[in-house]
Formats: C-alpha cells, structure tokens, sequence
C-alpha cells in the first residue's frame, strides 16, 4: 500500500506540529480539531479541513489521533461522527497517540481491529519541541509488519522509534515515564523551595542541579523555570500530567504494583490544578506548594 494519504485528528500544542511535519514530507492530510479555528494555519500551508472525525478518515490509508484524555479519543474513534462510523478503508493503519489508559488502549484495538483496520499505539515524548522540529521519539506498540508499513510516516516527525512490543505496550511504557516524570518534578519543586527558605542564591543553586548528578534533562528544562514562575509557553500542561500520572497508577492497581511516592506526587498536581494553574506548564506544580 503507497501510504499517502493521512488522516489527522486533533492539532494542539503536539499535533499540529507533527501535522506541520507530514505535509512538509509531501503526505496529503486531512485534518480534523474539535475547536475548528486551530486548523487554519494547517489549511494554509496545505491541509484539507474535515468536519468530522469520520470525514477526515473515510479515504485515508493511514488514520493519526492525538487529542487530550480516555474521553475525547472514544469520541473521536467510536462516536457518532467519528473514524469508525465514517467506514475507513479496510486494512488502514489507526495510530492512537493520545496517552490514554492502557484499558481503554486494549479496547480501542479490540474496536479498530473488529472494524478491519490495523492498529498502532504510538504515544510520543519530545513536547512541542520535538512536534515541530520532527525530532519526537515515538513509543510504539504493535506488530512488526503493521509497523514496517507505517515507519515511513511515522520518521516524519520523528527522530527515534522504538519498537516496545504487541498494541498496548507504547502506552505502558508511556505510562511509566511519564508517573517518573511527575515524580522528578515534584522533587525539583520540593528542593528549589528548601533551597530558597535555606537563603541560597538560586542562580547558583540551578547551575548545580543542572551540571550535578540530578541534572536530568526534565531537571535542566524546568528549573529555572520554576525559579522565575516562567510557566509559558506551555510544552506540557499540569492538567495533562495530572491525568496520565492517575491513568498510570490506574496501572499500577491493575497489576499490584504499589506507587506510594508517585500517588502522593499525583496529589500534587491537583493541588496546583485547585489553584488555578491546570494550563500552565507542568513546571507549575511548585506553585501549588508556594
């Protein structure tokens, strides 16, 4: 199959720059967003615009949605005007790369697969950064021929895949960076605020972290940002951290697995979330704590 046309489904802060990526590699791609006004600049620089999920995937070989939570990827796979009531083609390749839960990720293969389409989950790390400069890494789960097939897509806006195994387990992986992020996060806050109460120079105390044993890239790319309250622009949202650090302990019951650091890193985010920084960037949970 010549894969060259693409459905594309949902152009926020990541998607729209991986769709940015796909027209730039010469792909033909309809795109759909529930808020119609975010699709413009995509329209302008090639795009065509879709009113429904199942619009935009009735022709497509390939069929990408990355859009916010469990909720909204339902609606757009199994709605009323979504990608499996616009009756794609059989044999298309969904790729779901919402980080959504790994119970919902397992039904929505049992639901493409049933529909005779084939199935990849593929949630993405590389914040908006990486989303517009085509240098995602990808964390795929699927079968290595469904794979093969999809590569050349997927190396458009991506500079690393890596292949974790059958449907499902992308997004377990996913789910277990992501509670580890939350978690260094949380940390981060926690020390920069000691440090500040302690009477240290926080320039200083940065440029240790950074260049130090902790220095991490999360570490290097949030702490001085959480120094200044410089929480814009947003890569990665406190709200969407909070949610896929609930969805991974959701995991973590699933299979037993004790979290007691990361489910009271997760309490954090609500924190800041109850006051009023949800939109801000995920280096906001030190305010919750201020």
């Amino acid at each position: 199959m010549a894969m060259t046309k693409i459905a594309f489904i949902g152009t926020g802060i990541m998607g729209a720059g991986m769709a940015h990526c796909l027209l730039k590699a010469g792909y033909k791609v309809t795109i759909y967003n529930r808020t119609a006004a975010k699709i413009q600049p995509l329209l302008e620089a090639g795009a065509t615009g879709a009113a429904t999920p199942g619009e935009a995937a009735a022709d497509a070989d390939v069929i990408i949605s990355i859009v916010g939570d469990d909720p909204a990827s339902k609606e757009v796979w199994l709605g009323a005007e979504g990608v499996l009531a616009g009756r794609p083609k059989p044999g298309a390749i969904a790729i779901e790369s919402t980080t959504v839960s790994l119970g919902w990720v397992k039904e929505l293969h049992q639901a493409v697969t049933a529909a005779g389409l084939r199935f990849i989950d593929c949630p993405v790390t590389g914040g908006r950064p990486g989303a517009e400069n085509g240098t995602l890494t990808l964390l795929v789960g699927a079968d290595e021929a469904t794979l093969a097939e999809a590569r050349p897509v997927l190396e458009a806006y991506s500079q690393e895949i890596i292949h974790f195994g059958p449907p499902g387990a992308g997004t377990a992986y996913k789910m277990v960076v992501n509670l580890m992020a939350a978690a260094q996060a949380v940390a981060l806050a926690e020390g920069l605020l000691l440090a500040e109460k302690a009477g240290l120079d926080l320039e200083l105390v940065v440029q240790g972290l950074t260049s130090g044993a902790v220095g991490s890239p999360l570490v290097r790319n949030h702490a001085t940002r959480m120094v200044n309250s410089a929480h814009e622009p947003v890569n990665f949202s406190v709200q969407w951290m909070h949610k896929d650090a609930l969805y991974a302990l959701q995991m973590a019951a699933d299979v037993g697995q004790a979290m007691p650091l990361s489910a009271v890193a997760a309490q954090l985010y609500r924190l800041a979330l109850a006051k009023g920084w949800g939109q801000q960037n995920m280096s906001a949970v030190i305010e919750g704590l201020r």
